[in-house]
């Protein structure tokens, strides 16, 4: 259940992405039509590549959703370890001078904060925060239908990975059948 836990906190953070500017008019449809592409049914496998659980694999499965009334989205889903199972809920919306949002019930629990990032093209870098952990997340778009993602954790200054997950879109994919 411990690495079910660990993983979850950052295996989370895989699917959405931050902006830390207020953006401009443009910049806020630029960085929606990024969101909107996330949006949908992702599934995949990922693996911890550093620390104590380094080797752990692990596969999820997420919803993504555009946020309603603000530039943004939700992602809700399952990551599974073995036999164990954790249920995961972000949501990231632009507030004030940026993008905030949570993983679980954000830093103030068991979770992590969105503390800022930018949007570019296919690609989103976010930074988290949980007390003096501080890390990044790189969210890309390979093709319509892979989401690559990286987290990564500042060590002594020096960006370390952690996590590297590849998820594919199945909510566009073609369904064959047999007559």
């Amino acid at each position: 259940m411990v690495v079910s836990k660990a993983v979850s906190l950052i295996v989370a953070a895989s699917a959405l992405c931050a902006s830390v500017a207020v953006p401009a008019m443009a910049d806020a449809a630029r960085d929606q039509a990024f969101f909107n592409k996330v949006g949908g049914t992702w599934r995949g496998p990922g693996e911890i590549v550093a620390g104590k659980y380094e080797g752990t694999k692990f596969n999820c499965a997420f919803e993504g959703t555009s946020a309603s009334s603000k530039v943004g989205m939700v992602l809700d889903g399952k990551c599974r370890v073995g036999i164990f199972s954790q249920d995961m809920k972000a949501s990231i919306s632009h507030m004030g001078r940026g993008y905030k949002g949570q993983f679980l019930d954000g830093a103030g629990g068991e979770g992590l904060d969105i503390v800022g990032g930018n949007v570019a093209g296919d690609r989103a870098v976010m930074r988290l925060k949980r007390k003096q952990l501080e890390g990044a997340m790189l969210v890309r778009l390979a093709d319509s239908n892979t989401l690559n993602v990286t987290v990564s954790v500042d060590v002594n200054g020096e960006m370390v990975p952690v996590i590297g997950m590849s998820l594919d879109r199945v909510d566009g994919a073609k369904v064959g059948s047999v007559r």
